[in-house]
Order: C-alpha cells, then structure tokens, then sequence
C-alpha cells in the first residue's frame, strides 16, 4: 500500500499548477515550468543540421544570451507520415530538420541526483523524444532521477553514407549523424545537467527497440566513452551492420547503398540531394527501400557488434537488458511466409540446420507452426541479443541483468497481442494513460498499477546505485554462472536459465553465418535460413 499512496502523491504533485523555472547552465539561461518537477522542453543541444550542414555531425552549439522559452517541446526529426494507422501509429505534430533538442524533468531540489537519458525507437526511421508515453515526470517524482529525452536525426538525413561525403569529411567517413547526434547530446549533459540538479558522473543511458540498438552503438563508439557509467537496453538486436567502404556478409557496402539510393531518387551528386525538400527526399528515399543503418568506417564504430563484445571491448558499465515474450505478435511483418503445414516446416528446418536441426524442432517445435515460428523470430532477434549482452558484461566483470517481460492484460491478450514488442513502456515510466490511440488500453487495476511501480522502481534504483531493486519485490539478480534473470508476468519473479537451450542455438547459427561470410544473421532465421554449414570453432 505504501508504493500506492506513493504513486497518487505523485500524480498530485504532478498536477499541481505549474510554475516558471529559471536555470543557468553553461550553454546559457532557460526558463521552463513546473512544480515539485521542474520540466524544461526543446533545449537545443547542437546547431541545426539544415543547409550546408545536412549530412554533417552535429556542430556544438554557441551559448545563448539571455533568457531561452523551454516551455513547448521542439519538432520531431523529419521522418515519413504513417501511411496506415497500426499500433505503434503516433506521428508527431511538427517536423523540421531543426530538431536536435532534449528535454529535461528535473526534482525541484535534486541536487547530484542520477541522469537518466532516453533514446526513443522507431527502427531508426520514426519517433521523437516527446511522445506522451516517454513523459519522464512520474519517474522524476518517484526516483528523484533527472530524466532526459533526446532527438536525433532519422532516416536518410541521420544514416546516408555515400563517397562524395566521405571525401568532404576530414577524416574520410560518412554516415553515423543520428548517432553523432546522440553522443553530442551526452556531450550536453556532461556539460550542464549538474545545473539542473544531475549528476554528470551517474548517467544512464538507455532505450528500446532502434533506441536499445543505439545504446549498444553507445556501448561500441569509442567517442562516445566515458559518457554515460551505466545502460539498458529494452528489446535490442545485435544484427549486421553495414561496413562503410567494402560489402561483408551479404551487404553493400554503406557508400554502395547510398550512391544507389542517390541513383533511385534522381539526384546527378550531393548538391542536387542537399537541394531536395527534406521530407519529400526521407519520404522517397524510404519509398525507394533506402533502410538506415550505422556504419563500420573505423572511427565511431570499428567493428561489428558481435565482435566488440566477443572482445570485451564494449563499455565496462552495468547493464540491464530484456526483450518481451510476444516481440513478434505485433511486428509479424518480420515472420518469414508461412509453411504449407507442419511436414513442409520441419523439413525446412532439417534442409537449413542440418546437425542443429533437432536442436531447433525442440525448441520450436512443428505440432504448432505458427507459435513456433513467432518464438523462433523473437528469440534470433531479441532473445539472443539480450542474453548475449548480459553475458558479456559479466565476462567483463561488470554486473548484467536480464528480464523477460510476459505481461499481458484483456485488451492486449484479445487482440493477440500478448506481452507485444514495446509494451512494457507504459509500465517502466508510468504513462499508462498516454497511450497512441491504437495502443490496447491498459486497465487502472491496483495490480497494474503494482508493476508499474515495481519496474519503475527496478529502473530508478539501477540509475542511482547500478542495482535494480524495488521495495517490497523480490531481489533481482546478476545473471552470473547461475544465469539469472526476472520475468515480469502479473509480478516480478525470479528465475534461472531463461529458455534452456536458447541460446545456444542462436549463438551456433550467428557463429556460422559469420564464419561463412557472405550472409547477415538475425532476419534470416528458421525456414528462410541459408544452409548452415560446419565450421571451425562452431558449435
């Protein structure tokens, strides 16, 4: 009851009238509003990337003089206009290629309290740091956390790599923007939060979806090193990342792909595409197939993924990361076509895994094809991902935690939609009552709202020490030798060995994928697998 009470105390500060709140930062004076959380919308973090300075990294911002409105947060990212309204549809009110601001919620006393930096999803293409489900003032008023969203450029304005780039670059590379935006924005927060009560020495990053794929970018850029001392990742995948001047594992290489994306749109060189309208030219250039993706070019990212963590060359911080049992009930556009029935699957299945074939049809069994086939898909992409990380930062002495979110509520279970990728959203920051219009409306139950507190809780305390608890549930942790982690079902459980076997055989298949060469890992799992082939130091 006590987490309750706490909960309405919260939502009563919150809706207390707001006031005007002035802070003084380095990069100068802004005014937001507020009460017991002070909330300070749209403060730019770099110069504005329009012009001359389209496919540029993010250029520091000189102080302001005088006194900046903080009051209305900034427009999204250009990114294309949903076409056909689907559960994640939320787009934004405005767009503009001036778009590179955060936004801050900050306890009216905090002082040296932990920052918490969300990087918002959306497959690198959508999303903006102000969608009503990421509104940080509950964890604000709860945590005592400094809670911070960033914007970053998307699409063919955040990723483009192309050779006339490289060569007006001063060290030779193109691509990565959206992700030099981010590390800028941590650059920020290093310089000002202590003014707005943070603590530059405590910054957790964190994100889910293409937001957890960039915490692990974070995790692998050595420019991006010594920012941030702790990360979460919700629902990552550690898939091929595009190289920036050869082709390896079945792809272009990034300049190949983006001087056929400058073919396909009818520009002769740079200068035509710097002269498109932008969101005519992200609209087009998403129409035409351009998919943004990092690039490998040797200075903000030096290798794939798999081989940073394989290294132990990732970020030695302590980490959380999870994935939600029903990921692919809601992105089924990932589900390879369905087998004529369950002979035509397994057979399928033995072609393609050969020696791990049986390995494979115990897990995902052929007496249900298609719950098999939606397990296969999550587990290749995000189960793997998450269990891989978890084991990595232990390999390198820090402490990983792993969580499986399997919550379901009526709306969701009806719709098929049981424990569907980014649902636990709403529970981490406690927004269960800003959800995108299409979103299965969860219900204001004491049960619900118990696991809200509870992970946000988990969350919070993770940000301030490095360890998640929450007062009232059960001790969560480090996965360790004993492979531990937490379910978060009706409550929070602990267990041990997350799905035996899992593991192992997703990390078997990536391992001869890349072995082979000449075929990404991670979408081409079960019955549109390649042939996988023994090799050396494979299972």
């Amino acid at each position: 009851m006590n987490q309750l009470f706490s909960a309405a105390l919260a939502a009563c500060l919150l809706a207390a009238p707001a006031i005007a709140q002035s802070v003084q930062a380095p990069a100068g004076t802004v005014q937001g509003s507020g009460g017991d959380v002070r909330i300070f919308k749209g403060i730019p973090y770099a110069q504005p990337p329009v012009g001359t300075m389209r496919w540029k990294p993010p250029a520091e911002l000189p102080p302001w003089q005088g006194v900046r409105k903080a009051t209305s947060f900034g427009p999204a990212c250009v990114q294309p206009r949903p076409r056909t309204p689907g559960i994640y549809t939320n787009p934004p009110e405005r767009t503009s290629e001036d778009c590179l601001t955060l936004n801050i919620w900050a306890p009216q006393n905090a002082k040296a309290a932990p920052v918490f930096v969300w990087i918002h999803g959306g497959a690198l293409v959508g999303g903006y740091s102000h969608e009503p489900m990421y509104d940080g003032a509950r964890m604000a008023a709860r945590g005592g956390a400094v809670v911070v969203s960033i914007n970053y450029r998307l699409g063919i304005l955040g990723y483009l790599a192309h050779p006339e780039l490289s060569k007006e670059s001063a060290e030779g590379v193109s691509g990565n923007y959206g992700l030099l935006d981010q590390i800028a924005a941590l650059r920020w927060v290093q310089r000002n939060i202590a003014a707005f009560g943070g603590d530059p020495g405590n910054v957790t990053i964190a994100g889910e979806s293409a937001g957890a794929l960039s915490v692990m970018y974070l995790m692998a850029s050595p420019l991006a090193r010594g920012l941030f001392h702790k990360a979460i990742a919700q629902s990552a995948y550690m898939i091929t990342t595009p190289e920036l001047k050869q082709g390896r594992f079945g792809l272009p290489s990034a300049e190949a792909a983006g001087t056929q994306v400058m073919t396909a749109l009818g520009a002769r060189d740079l200068a035509g595409l710097r002269a498109m309208n932008a969101e005519e030219l992200t609209a087009t250039a998403a129409g035409k197939g351009y998919g943004p993706w990092a690039a490998i070019d040797g200075k903000v990212l030096t290798r794939q993924l798999v081989e940073t963590w394989d290294r132990g060359e990732q970020a030695p911080v302590p980490m959380i990361a999870g994935f939600n049992s029903g990921e692919i009930r809601s992105l089924r556009i990932l589900l390879p076509p369905a087998p004529a029935d369950a002979a035509t699957y397994a057979q399928a299945i033995r072609l393609r895994y050969g020696d791990l074939s049986e390995h494979f049809l115990r897990l995902y069994p052929p007496g249900n094809v298609a719950e098999s086939m939606l397990a296969a898909t999550r587990d290749a992409l995000y189960g793997w991902t998450s269990t891989r990380l978890a084991i990595g930062q232990t390999a390198i002495g820090q402490p990983g935690y792993l969580y499986l979110f399997d919550h379901g509520y009526p709306a969701a279970n009806e719709a098929g939609l049981h424990a569907f990728h980014a649902s636990e959203l709403p529970y981490v920051f406690g927004t269960a009552d800003a959800l995108p219009a299409y979103w299965p409306k969860i219900p204001g139950s004491v049960a619900e709202r118990r696991l809200s507190t509870a992970m946000m809780d988990y969350w919070l305390a993770f940000a301030r020490t490095g360890t998640p608890a929450a007062e009232g549930a059960p001790v969560w942790q480090p996965y360790g030798p004993e492979a531990n982690y937490m379910a978060f079902a009706q409550a929070p459980k602990p267990g041990t060995k997350l799905f035996p076997g899992m593991f192992a055989l997703h990390e078997a298949a990536v391992c001869r994928r890349r072995a082979a060469g000449d075929q990404p890992w991670n979408w081409n799992t079960g019955i549109i697998s390649p042939v996988l082939a023994k090799s050396a130091g494979c299972r």
